[in-house]
């Protein structure tokens, strides 16, 4: 959210103001308008008081971006402004779509987040720590340890991706979301504890093979592939190959599984 101008002043002075009128409003109120007038620096708006309100073009979108065409086709729409402060020297309200749909969005964000939800994200860019994405109009992260691999990159930037949210801090406007989180719930009735399925090997360690099952990482821990001694993983196991493992436990902070061949036979 951006300060509010330099121009603006306390309630109480904003209340005095608008006495003469019989009218209480207050900067942080959301009031009806009609904007009716476009201005080089943003729009007139008719709200139903003798005092005008004036809407910023800055103070239209969330994003830094608009489209000249949708703001000519803003004139003679209603709908609902943030009142963030008052021009002294123009006698008008300042108002605000953007801190309206940001204060919106947040509330609905919460919500997702209360309702433990699978979202279908677009991505808008990737960079070396992961992807960059919108929900709900603002930006949000999905960081490379919650992705899965993908070998095209436009594969990646032409598709949805289902996300559970991972994080959201509103004061300091972070919105962190997880893919594989979105995966493990996608495929639950096939990835629980106790169950047999198959991986592919991804990397072999000293302490442990890394595999992938249906694109969600786990680790066969070296104590977990046989409960005979094995001294050199690599004469045993390849990059590439498929195994078929044991689930034993499931981290659902992480996304990962751990997974156990002591059983198989």
């Amino acid at each position: 959210m951006q300060n509010i101008s330099s121009r603006s002043f306390s309630d109480k002075d904003f209340g005095a103001i608008l006495t003469q009128y019989s009218y209480n409003l207050h900067p942080g109120d959301i009031i009806a308008g009609t904007i009716f007038y476009q201005e080089s620096k943003g729009f007139l708006v008719d709200v139903g008081v003798h005092i005008a309100g004036y809407l910023p073009l800055e103070e239209i979108v969330l994003s830094s971006s608009y489209n000249q065409y949708d703001l000519i086709c803003l004139v003679n729409t209603t709908r609902e402004f943030f009142i963030f402060a008052y021009d002294k020297e123009k006698h008008q309200l300042l108002l605000s779509i953007k801190r309206l749909n940001y204060i919106r969005a947040w509330k609905r964000i919460r919500q997702l987040e209360s309702e433990d939800l699978i979202l279908y994200i677009p991505i808008f860019n990737i960079n070396k720590g992961g992807i960059i994405t919108i929900l709900e109009g603002l930006q949000g992260f999905i960081p490379r340890s919650h992705l899965i691999e993908f070998t095209s990159y436009d594969f990646m930037v032409k598709r949805h991706l289902p996300c559970k949210i991972l994080l959201v801090d509103e004061k300091n406007n972070k919105i962190i979301l997880s893919h594989k989180l979105a995966l493990l719930d996608l495929y639950s009735d096939l990835l629980k504890v106790g169950m047999m399925v198959y991986g592919q090997i991804m990397q072999i360690k000293k302490y442990g093979i890394f595999i992938t099952v249906y694109g969600i990482p786990a680790l066969l821990h070296i104590s977990e592939i046989s409960s005979k001694y094995i001294e050199n993983i690599n004469n045993v196991f390849q990059v590439g190959y498929k195994i078929k493992v044991k689930i034993i436990h499931i981290d659902m902070k992480q996304a990962r599984l751990s997974v156990s061949r002591r059983e198989i036979y």
